[in-house]
């Protein structure tokens, strides 16, 4: 019984990972998108998702 306790303890980690760091991987995406015809614009957003994810990691990691 406290492994299946624990399984579903990660998985609510899990989604809660995922919809906090969910903006930053919809900026990667659409940088990845633009990076042909708009390199700069392209640039822009891998920085964003990039400080997003180094903060997005300290605050979501100092919660669990």
């Amino acid at each position: 019984m406290p492994l299946l306790e624990f399984e579903i303890m990660f998985v609510e980690i899990l989604v809660l990972y995922l919809i906090g760091h969910s903006p930053a991987i919809l900026l990667l995406i659409i940088g990845f998108a633009l990076k042909k015809s708009k390199p700069k614009a392209a640039k822009v957003l891998f920085i964003i998702a990039g400080i997003y994810f180094v903060i997005g990691a300290g605050v979501c990691g100092s919660f669990f």
